[in-house]
């Protein structure tokens, strides 16, 4: 990771490999942004112009490098668009803040050193640009045969230090904002390698060994139940889709606790190590990216390390619900009919759509401890990528105030998202003549109706929330602000956020 240091010393006088500076996107041009003014004078007051005839506008996304001013220590000023300007006192939002660190961050992949003068109005701000570069040098290469050596020599190891001007290295606020940032970021960017390892690397058994070693670390409980004690306890979900890979399931309950907790919450996650469809075979070109079906399961472990980490005044509990989904002899058929933990039935019409079937044991299992209340994560669903694109997720729930909790959790912190409805009409197509219920229902609203069928596992009277990653935990494109190419680790931040408001005692 990045190392992260605040510092009140002038641009000019620093020595690094590069400065960088924000430019907004004007009404007449480029306009330099706060936290610049020692480059801007440098430039006798024409940064703006300078930047404006190399092309650069200010754009959300864009970078400018130009060499530094005579005088400089540092050789190069990389200038990173913060999108448009804003209409009053240029105060910048956090998320603007967060993607232009971001950008600088990936593009200095190689550098020692960068000092980073972006906008700083206060500790909030501090904590946008420390998450922005931590997250923004994320890199994974671990099976790259390139050696350390060659790395350095291509310029691929990521930023080693960031220095943050304008931070006030000993205000108590500042030095928190940098804490959690950490925090925070380290554990995103582990459930990101665990998304990005190849199946191979990751089956539920390595899952739960990587999540008990994590437990012991941060003094949190852990609980693994393995092929043998699924089998006792009734998981008929979780071993119904499990049972066609000679790799086992594992259900593994995190348990972190608060003396000072008033607020218990239960993440639970769908943790689904490889899914080829099952008996009902994923078509070509729908396989390649399925090492990322147990983001749920990384977001909620993430999540839950995070928590423990910033010791945080309330209980969470986090459930992931692993297996791999394989076709085979003894793999689950369609036709067939699961007695889930819950006692219910349920007919499997479609072997694919097994990530409801995980989870819906672990709801089960998570509402058994009667929690203030659930939120489950799953790349569920193709029908949410259709509704909402690759960049956002789809929040479901049994409460609408405790949705719209959810939903502003999520974009507080950055996390693009949507309210979806849980059309009462959708719950008869899952009617089935031999069984409590199908695990498949109308074609059309089919995101929604997962949602329907998750929520007949939850506990009566228990606010629920249901986030559909399915679009945002794998990214298949581009780079963009602070999110690498590859597993995202969309959800976690929400998950963190919500649990901080609980123990706030602010989640409505």
């Amino acid at each position: 990771m990045t190392a992260l240091t605040l510092s009140t010393a002038a641009a000019p006088g620093l020595r690094a490999d590069a400065i960088v500076i924000g430019v907004a996107k004007g009404a007449k041009g480029p306009v330099v942004a706060p936290g610049a003014e020692a480059v801007d004078k440098a430039y006798d007051g024409r940064l703006a112009a300078v930047l404006e005839t190399l092309g650069a506008s200010g754009a959300e996304g864009e970078v400018t490098k130009l060499p530094a001013p005579a005088g400089f220590k540092a050789p190069l000023v990389v200038a990173v668009g913060l999108g448009a300007q804003p209409e009053k006192d240029d105060t910048f939002d956090a998320e603007a803040l967060r993607r232009a660190a971001g950008v600088a961050a990936r593009t200095l992949t190689g550098a020692k050193k960068a000092a980073f003068a972006l906008p700083l109005t206060d500790a909030a701000d501090a904590g946008a640009v420390a998450e922005g570069v931590l997250l923004g040098a994320y890199t994974f290469d671990v099976y790259k045969d390139n050696g350390k050596d060659a790395k350095a020599k291509n310029g691929k190891v990521p930023l080693a230090e960031a220095v943050l001007l304008g931070g006030k290295p000993r205000d108590a606020a500042y030095k928190g904002a940098l804490a959690r940032a950490t925090a925070v970021a380290e554990e995103l960017n582990r459930a990101r390698d665990l998304i990005n390892t190849p199946p191979n690397d990751l089956n539920p058994e390595a899952f739960a060994a990587i999540a008990q070693a994590a437990a012991k670390e941060h003094g949190i409980k852990v609980q693994v139940l393995d092929e043998k004690a699924l089998i006792k306890g009734g998981y008929g979900g979780i071993l119904g889709v499990g049972g066609g890979s000679a790799s086992t399931p594992r259900l593994v309950k995190l348990s972190y606790t608060s003396s000072k907790a008033k607020k218990h919450l239960a993440f639970v996650g769908k943790g689904i190590t490889y899914d080829s469809g099952g008996i009902s075979l994923k078509p070509a070109g729908h396989n390649e990216t399925m090492k990322c079906d147990m983001s749920g399961a990384a977001a909620v472990f993430a999540a839950v390390v995070a928590a423990a980490r910033l010791n945080l005044q309330v209980n969470v509990t986090g459930w992931l619900a692993l297996a791999e989904n394989m076709p085979s002899g003894s793999a689950v058929r369609p036709g067939d009919v699961l007695r889930m933990y819950s006692g219910k039935t349920v007919e499997v019409l479609n072997t694919d759509a097994e990530g409801r079937l995980v989870l819906g044991d672990a709801l089960w299992a998570a509402s058994e401890e009667n929690p203030d209340a659930i939120i489950d994560v799953a790349t569920l669903t193709g029908a949410m990528m259709l509704a909402l694109g690759s960049r956002t997720f789809g929040v479901m729930a049994n409460d609408d105030a405790f949705r719209s909790a959810v939903y502003e959790a999520a974009e507080e912190v950055g996390e693009p998202a949507w309210p979806m409805p849980l059309p009462e009409h959708l719950r008869k197509g899952m009617d089935s003549q031999v069984a409590d219920i199908a695990n498949m229902g109308e074609r059309m609203g089919g995101g929604l109706v997962a949602g329907l069928f998750l929520r007949e596992f939850v506990g009566e009277g228990i606010p629920w929330a249901h986030l559909d990653i399915a679009g945002p935990a794998f990214n298949e494109g581009g780079p963009f602000g602070y999110t690498p190419k590859g597993g995202t680790g969309t959800a976690v931040r929400t998950l963190v956020r919500v649990a901080e408001l609980a123990a706030a005692g602010d989640l409505g």
